[in-house]
Formats: structure tokens, sequence, C-alpha cells
């Protein structure tokens, strides 16, 4: 076990609550079970006040300070992520248009010193987040922009209602917007097996009120949320303070890089490792992006 990656679980994260380097205790297994309950109900687990109180204030203005290299741009864009003039059944949830205005601060752009790149590459954060997930392990994504990110939305501005491409996603609140910015979604709105178009289009139609719950997340607070399967989205920010959030992108499976297209519209560009890795994208299920 690397020893800066000790010292950085230490003095970060609340290991009193959240025992990272204590696998085997009763405390570990404790945390984890009600996680892996969480997660199987209803799709999505807090962990509150997972950094310590002395070091969230660290962990803001860290993401102030590279908030402005996030690559931003307004765009019509579909719940599914994919072209919006795909030929799709006219009652298709895909044919919903939906504007984006949330922006990414790319992992080459965040210094590897900051708090989040260290916990991203602890291996004692990614064991816990692994038996968390009930998973042998995790792998840090081969792509050197979506690994890790930082999501900036800033006032009038909204991550609108998508699916992940994961099965899992890892994220912590940086910064609080001075109002808006509510983290909703729809707990396994559908599944591996089905699509559920019906219920997705309703949600997306401001109809489907009774499928979604919604999340009071605090800076420093670790969300572990499955996705893939459940519709969310952060409501429009408002107030002059933009919401931050860091989002820890692993994968079950070694050398994942995201597709030229998906990596264009995030960072407004690509490197080569993308163009190299096009056409070779694994899937657990056949649904729709």
């Amino acid at each position: 076990m690397d020893a800066s990656n000790v010292r950085t679980v230490e003095q970060v994260v609340d290991t009193d609550r959240y025992p990272l380097l204590e696998p085997d205790s009763d405390a570990w297994k404790a945390v984890v079970s009600r996680t892996r309950q969480e997660l199987e109900t209803i799709g999505c687990s807090i962990l509150p006040q997972f950094i310590r109180p002395a070091q969230r204030e660290a962990l803001r203005r860290e993401g102030v300070e590279v908030a402005p290299r996030a690559h931003y741009e307004v765009e019509t864009v579909n719940a599914y992520n994919i072209a919006v003039d795909s030929s799709l059944p006219e009652n298709h949830p895909g044919r919903i248009p939906i504007q984006r205005g949330n922006a990414f601060v790319a992992r080459d752009q965040i210094p590897p010193d900051s708090i989040i790149h260290q916990l991203y590459t602890s291996e004692p954060f990614q064991s816990f987040v692994a038996d968390c997930f009930g998973l042998p392990r995790l792998h840090e994504l081969a792509d050197p922009l979506s690994g890790l990110c930082l999501n900036v939305v800033t006032q009038g501005m909204e991550h609108p209602w998508h699916f992940d491409t994961n099965e899992f996603t890892v994220s912590m609140l940086t910064q609080e917007s001075q109002a808006g910015g509510v983290f909703e979604y729809c707990p396994n709105i559908r599944s591996a097996q089905a699509e559920n178009f019906d219920d997705v289009r309703d949600v997306l139609l401001d109809k489907g009120e009774r499928m979604i719950r919604r999340l009071a997340l605090q800076p420093g607070d670790l969300q572990l949320f499955k996705g893939r399967y459940s519709l969310h989205r952060v409501t429009t920010v408002q107030g002059g303070t933009a919401r931050h959030s860091a989002i820890f992108a692993y994968s079950e499976r070694a050398g994942v890089i995201g597709s030229v297209a998906r990596t264009q519209q995030l960072f407004g560009r690509v490197l080569p490792e993308h163009r190299a890795a096009e056409g070779r994208a694994v899937r657990v299920d056949e649904l729709l992006d």
C-alpha cells in the first residue's frame, strides 16, 4: 500500500466513521452493508461528512481554482446522449430535446496533489468503493480526460435528465450552489432488460413526479449511485455561486476510454488515445446510451 495514499486517507477522510484503512473491521462491514442495501433498494447511497470538516474548505477552494478551465458549451441533447436527429419513433423519449449547459474540467486540468485526485488514485478508497458496490476491484478509467473530472453548473444552467454509461457512479459535492442545484433521480426507472420508455417520457414531460426522489447533498458527502438505470439530473442553479461536484469514474474492467463523439461533446477536444480506441467500446447491456 502506497504510504502517501494512507496519509491522504487519514488526513482527508473521517476514518472514525469510514474506516478505509481497516477493511476487516466491524465498522467497515457495517458501512458497506448499509450502503449495499441502499444501492439495492433505492439505487443510491449517501455517505455524509465523508471528508473531515477541517478539509472541506480546501476541497471547495481547489474546485474554485480549476473551475475556469472547464469546457463550456450550451447545446441541445436528449436523455440518452445520442444524436438528436436519430431516426426514432414519434413518441420515443429520445425525441424530446433538452438543453445541456453544465461544464466539465478534464482530468489533465486537475492538479495531482488536489484532494479529489489523491482520493481517486487512492488504493484504500478504491477498495472501499468496490466493496460498497459488491465488486472484487475497480479500475481507474484509462481515459486521460474523463477518468476524473469536476462538473461545474453556473447560474441559470442545469445538468439535464440523463443516464450514465457506467452502471455505477461515484461523486462528491465540493461546492454548494446558493440556491437550486438539487440532485433528482428516478431509481431503477429502467433495467438491463427493459428501457421502460413510457416512464422515461413521463418524467421528461413533467408528468412523472411520483417517480422522482430528491437528495439534500452537502459538500464533502460521498455519493454512490447506479446511474445507468436511474434517470437523473441537477436542477437549475440560482444565485451567484456555482455548483461544483467531483466525478470519480471507475470501471469493472481495465483500459476503458470514452468515445470520440462523447469526449468532444464533454471536453471540446479529443486526444490520440480516444481515436485509437474508437470502435472498441464495450457495454454491459444493449440499452441506448
